[in-house]
């Protein structure tokens, strides 16, 4: 599962790192990114610019949005059945990057950030769906694709966001209407040898808290292995 996530990374990081055809606008450090909030996003219909999605994917035939809080996430072995994702995992994919996420191990423990190891900027693999009020009004939503965690994952949750290595960006975005045995493949646990994590203060809980105090560790906690 993901449910906070962040990303540091600045426009022009972020240009070299996707491929994008132009530097994207300013970005301001997010710290502690929460359900609903917009969350940049490289959908396959615009490969080479960032935009903007609201975090919690709601589906075209929802009857409102307030379903998509519900839907931050998606679990990528019955993606292909439901049927919220089976379309938007047919045609509508996404990179959602970030530069780290939290985990809360257990009731009343302080949250554990958990990033790569090299601190470089990765993507989560994830679906996007577009939504038409009565009104007309159109709104772009996304989901984070999870799957089995990894053993260093493991020690804190039974299930991970699918963190997509650079090479198999294009497969994700442009692999045509993938059957589901073929994205399976794609949405695998990252190696486990590229993860570091440590304590962070409890301030994370409230999403109103967003600064670069959130990813300090806590204390004296240097890392976990």
């Amino acid at each position: 599962m993901c449910g906070r996530f962040v990303l540091t990374a600045d426009a022009a990081t972020l240009q070299l790192a996707f491929d994008l055809e132009t530097t994207p606008a300013p970005l301001a450090p997010r710290y502690n990114i929460a359900p609903t909030q917009p969350v940049a996003v490289i959908t396959n219909a615009a490969p080479k610019e960032l935009t903007y999605h609201r975090w919690g994917l709601v589906p075209s035939w929802a009857k409102d949005i307030s379903i998509g809080s519900q839907m931050i996430n998606a679990r990528a072995e019955t993606a292909a059945e439901k049927p919220s994702y089976k379309n938007a995992l047919r045609r509508r994919r996404c990179l959602i990057p970030a530069s780290g996420f939290y985990e809360w191990p257990k009731k009343g423990q302080n949250p554990l950030y958990i990033h790569l190891k090299d601190d470089k900027v990765f993507a989560f693999a994830g679906l996007w769906e577009i939504w038409r009020s009565p009104d007309g009004d159109e709104l772009h939503t996304c989901t984070i694709l999870t799957t089995e965690p990894n053993n260093y994952i493991r020690q804190f949750h039974n299930r991970m966001a699918v963190i997509l290595p650079r090479d198999r960006y294009a497969d994700w975005l442009f692999g045509g209407e993938l059957q589901a045995a073929e994205a399976l493949s794609i949405l695998t646990p990252v190696d486990e040898d590229r993860m570091a994590a440590y304590e962070v203060s409890k301030r994370v809980n409230s999403p109103a808290f967003d600064s670069p105090e959130n990813i300090e560790p806590f204390g004296t906690q240097a890392g976990l292995s």
